[in-house]
C-alpha cells in the first residue's frame, strides 16, 4: 500500500544554476551531486531530485544502476508544504532574492499558495497543508 510521496523529480539542463536556486535560495540540504547528471536535496521527509535530461535519457552503463532512462522536456511543477504562517516570510525571501512572485492565490477552501519558478522554468508552489486537507 502506498504511504505517500518519497521522492519527486524536476529537470534542468543547468545543474550549477539549479544547486545555487535550490539550495541557496529555498536553502534545501543537497543530499548529492553526480556532475552533470543530477543533485538531489532533502526535502521536510521526502528527497527533490534535480535531473539533467540531456543525461538521464541515456541508458544506464553495463555494470552501473540498471535506472531506466528517462527525462521530460519544458516546464515542471512541484509544491512544497510550508506552513501558513511563514507563507509571508516565504514571498518576501524569494523577492529578495529577485525571484518574481507570479501568483499568490487563496483557494477556495481559504489555503493559501504562492507560484513562483526555477532556474529552468519549472512552476514552484509552496502552499500550506490545509490546500489538501492536510494537517
Amino acid at each position: 500500500m502506498i504511504d505517500g510521496v518519497l521522492e519527486t523529480a524536476l529537470y534542468a539542463e543547468d545543474l550549477d544554476a539549479a544547486e545555487v536556486f535550490y539550495g541557496g535560495i529555498l536553502r534545501l540540504e543537497r543530499i548529492a551531486r553526480a556532475g552533470s547528471r543530477h543533485v538531489f536535496f532533502r526535502c521536510g521527509p521526502g528527497v527533490l531530485l534535480i535531473f539533467n535530461p540531456k543525461e538521464t535519457i541515456q541508458p544506464p552503463p553495463p555494470g552501473g544502476l540498471q535506472v531506466p532512462p528517462h527525462g521530460s522536456t519544458g516546464q515542471g511543477h512541484a509544491c512544497f508544504r510550508v506552513a501558513r504562517e511563514n507563507l509571508d516570510a516565504m514571498a518576501d525571501s524569494l523577492t529578495a532574492a529577485s525571484v518574481e512572485i507570479e501568483s499568490d492565490v487563496i483557494w477556495p477552501n481559504g489555503a493559501r499558495s504562492i507560484y513562483f519558478r526555477d532556474p529552468a522554468g519549472n512552476s514552484l508552489e509552496c502552499a500550506e497543508p490545509g490546500l489538501w486537507s492536510i494537517a
